[in-house]
């Protein structure tokens, strides 16, 4: 992960701070402390700035002659230099077409002497363009910057996210309530993973298990494996596709579970939930489960007092690898997610390396809305996950464009960035707070209604498992009595499985 990033000599942590590196004793933090900034690394003191005022200048007057020289009459009307870009900002003449520039864009970089140039068409609230050039000097963006200031600090939401910084160096973060479902793509080395993790510290930052439970799938079995035997998992983090495709299916009975506690108590979603069971235990009441039957317990005769309801983040970090696996029912099963679960407090981040339109089919890009595009090879694949291209023209190692629910305009952000030694730090901690309390359940097997299977057996790799408990089995029964072919390839290229799966 930390080649996703230019990282200077390696360091710890900083002398002044607690010694992190110790493995701190099991159990010997109260539950729900939450973990101190002196785990992360400081930014670096001595950083240079990206360009000097003279260089600015200089460069705002060549910019201006090189596109004279594409026959383009602009000015140069303001520089704003940031972490890793400066933007300019360029007044074109009356009659210019933005068009033209974004034509040239290659030309332009040439004549320059840049790796890349990106041209931003609109500016809110302005009426000149931008033209994004690289740093001389590139920063990292520490992340310890972004959770460091009150931006981050003042949200009350336990599910917000520390981004890194625009281009301006001013931090950007967000609420993963207001999102409610995140998409990130991109290729390898554009930072991708090393934006997961940052993403996935600021939970762990913000909220106690008390307050967010996670689920995370990692095919790769690297990438999220450091996160183990946390307390805020609701199981050990599953690399096995089938045992994901199972709790995607718990997570849908639980979201259907949560709905129908809300409709019994009368409110509209999560919060007004939690705030109503507060509420009734301010007044010495208690909201017995309506849900319960007697069945449900042989030691237990009357019902369960209900207690608050945690967020719940479901992470796959390589959800293509997923689609290959288990094909079109983990789709099915996203899309009735990303529709429904809002309101129920459960919200999945997907993230892929390949975005293509057979991993982000229609189904997922209509119901997951907000997007981060990192670095990809090329325009069609910025256009799949932005609908416009951009991201083709990004500088890799955490730059990225970030497109919120509801807006077309995305929102270069440079990442911030989290070492392997902090995200050790901050389990570390997080496991001396305590044991995870796992949910066993989750990993059975469900039916498409939400209902325990009956013989729910382990993991795809199994040779003696019956072809019946497949779970494409219905679905190749039904398509096979369809179409009146009962072919092996047929089967094979309509559910993109293997040979062995079809037969």
């Amino acid at each position: 992960i930390e080649d996703d990033f230019e990282e200077q000599p390696h360091q710890a942590v900083a002398p002044q701070a607690p010694a992190p590196t110790k493995p701190v004793q099991p159990a010997s933090l109260p539950r729900n402390t939450l973990p101190s900034l002196e785990l992360l690394e400081k930014p670096d003191a001595n950083r240079k700035e990206g360009f000097t005022p003279e260089q600015l200048e200089r460069l705002s007057r060549l910019l201006e002659i090189k596109l004279k020289e594409f026959n383009i009459d602009a000015k140069v009307v303001d520089a704003l230099p940031g972490p890793v870009v400066t933007r300019f900002e360029v007044d074109l003449a009356a009659g210019v077409k933005v068009s033209k520039i974004t034509n040239i864009a290659k030309d332009l970089a040439r004549s320059m002497a840049m790796v890349s140039i990106r041209v931003v068409e609109a500016i809110l609230g302005k009426t000149v363009i931008g033209i994004e050039i690289p740093n001389e000097n590139r920063q990292i963006v520490r992340f310890r910057e972004i959770l460091d200031t009150p931006v981050y600090q003042e949200k009350e939401s336990p599910i917000t996210m520390a981004l890194g910084k625009d281009i301006s160096g001013l931090p950007m973060v967000a609420d993963m309530a207001r999102m409610p479902h995140l998409l990130v793509a991109g290729t390898t080395g554009s930072g991708k993973s090393v934006g997961v993790n940052a993403m996935i510290l600021s939970i762990l930052y913000k909220a106690t298990p008390d307050e967010v439970r996670l689920i995370l799938i990692d095919p790769k079995m690297l990438e999220l494996s450091i996160y183990d035997k946390i307390p805020h998992l609701l199981t050990p983090v599953v690399t096995d596709m089938k045992d994901a495709a199972n709790s995607l299916r718990w997570s849908v009975a639980e979201m259907e579970r949560r709905y129908k506690l809300m409709a019994a108590v009368g409110v509209r979603n999560l919060a007004g939930f939690n705030a109503k069971l507060k509420e009734c235990e301010a007044k010495g009441e208690n909201i017995l489960d309506p849900l319960w039957k007697p069945e449900d317990s042989a030691l237990q005769y009357t019902a369960p007092r209900l207690e608050p309801l945690p967020f719940i983040v479901i992470v796959i970090d390589e959800f293509a690898d997923m689609m290959m696996v288990v094909g079109k029912k983990v789709e099915e099963l996203i899309a009735r997610i990303a529709q429904k679960a809002r309101a129920a407090g459960i919200h999945l981040i997907l993230a892929t390396q390949r975005p293509s339109v057979d991993v982000i089919t229609g189904l997922i890009k209509a119901n997951v809305p907000s997007r981060i595009a990192f670095q990809v090879s090329s325009k069609i694949d910025s256009r799949t996950i932005l609908d416009q291209g951009g991201a083709e023209q990004l500088l890799g190692h955490g730059d990225m464009l970030f497109q919120p629910i509801g807006s077309n305009l995305p929102v270069r952000i440079h990442g911030a960035f989290v070492s392997d030694d902090e995200v050790h730090h901050v389990c570390d901690h997080w496991r001396a707070c305590g044991e995870p309390n796992y949910v066993d359940e989750i990993l059975q097997e469900y039916n498409d209604d939400g209902t325990p299977a009956k013989g729910a057996t382990g993991g795809m790799g199994d040779e003696d498992i019956d072809a019946e408990q497949d779970v494409l089995y219905d679905d190749a029964v039904a398509f096979v009595l369809e179409t009146r072919r009962a072919s092996i390839s047929f089967v094979q290229r309509k559910f993109k499985i293997g040979y062995n799966r079809a037969a």
